[in-house]
């Protein structure tokens, strides 16, 4: 699996600086350690995945170790986007007891979370079962944190949404109620506006019946979203879309009724629970020697 480098967003270095001034307060320190762990101590620790899950985060901790103490050596043994089993060792930290320790915490917050959204997004996927189908993530993530969970999507094997309000187009029903309450016209209008507005992105428009639809494809966006339709009723859009746009089904869409959906010929699926209600990974740093 190729992952993009996470790094070459600037908020993800500014969000690891943080987060570790969030945990080391004004006086920049970790007291416990300091005055319990002698400065000299050297230590091994392996971060162990307790339990399955497919990893990310696996950079991202080793970033921080190094940003406490840029002498530890770490040795990524399993890589992000890798599925392991309970018990696996997934990196290797040796040097100053003292860093580790600093350093444990926050390494653990990222990658336990990280993993946790890669690890619910790989389970929609296989539910899903049906490789042409991109299994999309939303905007519903942690403020601040997008980089980081769209980051896990991918090591989940799900696919980017847009990822913020300025790279795409995306006209819901609020939108269409404001822009009817203004114009008086429809969803066509709509798209057709945001078309001249914006002509170098994507289109794609909300709509949660067929007449709507229809309205819409007159001018041609690049993708409907096809909000919380049966797959009776998705079928019957994705063949009035043939040759025109491309499809999204979307609105409440869980482990339970992805399957049928995935089957329904539509292009993509979105689903705000990768995000928003990923439970983080149980994975710990245990001292070896």
């Amino acid at each position: 699996m190729e992952l993009p480098n996470i790094f070459e967003k600037p908020e993800v270095s500014e969000l690891i600086n943080l987060a570790l001034v969030e945990d080391l307060g004004p006086i920049n320190k970790d007291v416990t350690s300091d005055s319990t762990v002698p400065p000299e101590e050297h230590a091994v620790a392996h971060l162990v995945a307790r339990e399955a899950c497919h990893l990310s985060g696996v950079n991202v901790a080793v970033e921080v170790f190094k940003r406490v103490n840029p002498e530890l050596d770490c040795e990524i043994l399993i890589a992000d986007g890798a599925a392991v089993a309970a018990m696996t060792t997934v990196l290797v930290i040796k040097g100053s007891a003292q860093s580790i320790l600093t350093a444990e915490r926050t390494a653990l917050n990222f990658i336990q979370r990280m993993s946790g959204v890669a690890t619910i997004t790989a389970e929609y996927v296989k539910i899903a079962g049906n490789p042409r189908v991109k299994l999309l993530d939303t905007r519903k993530t942690t403020p601040g944190h997008r980089a980081f969970e769209k980051y896990a999507v991918l090591c989940g094997g799900g696919t980017n949404h847009r990822i913020g309000l300025y790279d795409a187009v995306l006209i819901k029903d609020n939108h269409l109620a404001s822009w009817k309450k203004k114009h008086g016209t429809g969803v066509g209008e709509c798209v057709a506006a945001a078309r001249a507005k914006y002509p170098g992105l994507k289109i794609e428009v909300e709509v949660d019946t067929i007449d709507q639809l229809k309205e819409a494809l007159t001018t041609r966006p690049d993708w409907v979203l096809l909000d919380n339709m049966p797959p009776a009723v998705l079928r019957e859009c994705v063949a009035l879309c043939a040759g025109v746009c491309r499809t999204e089904a979307s609105g409440g869409i869980n482990l339970d009724t992805i399957g049928a959906i995935a089957q329904t010929g539509v292009d993509a699926i979105s689903v705000g629970a990768l995000t928003h209600s990923a439970p983080s990974i149980d994975l710990a740093l245990d001292f070896v020697e």
